[in-house]
């Protein structure tokens, strides 16, 4: 029984892990007079792992800052992060 307990235990420690999972999207926005432009990577909820869903997400929390999304460039995975931070640099996980 007791080998049978430790799977268990571990399996259920997991799963919170599991819950609170996020996706990851590379996006370009811009703001006006003067004209800026910048790339940056986004955290988004596991519900919004999709382009249009991750939009809608990042949109409103750029706009606060005075920036307009143009689109979404990919969805990235939380392993592939490190190939993109450089090209965020300040805009890596900002919004």
């Amino acid at each position: 029984m007791k080998k049978h307990l430790l799977p268990l235990i571990v399996a259920l420690a997991t799963l919170p892990g599991l819950a609170s999972a996020s996706c990851y999207a590379s996006y370009k926005a811009k703001r006006d007079n003067p004209l800026k432009l910048h790339f940056g990577v986004a955290e988004v909820g596991e519900s919004q792992c999709s382009k249009d869903a991750a939009a809608q997400a990042i949109g409103p929390r750029l706009e606060k800052e005075g920036w307009h999304l143009l689109s979404i460039v990919a969805m990235i995975p939380e392993e592939k992060l490190g190939e993109v931070k450089a090209d965020a640099g300040d805009y890596f996980l900002r919004y």
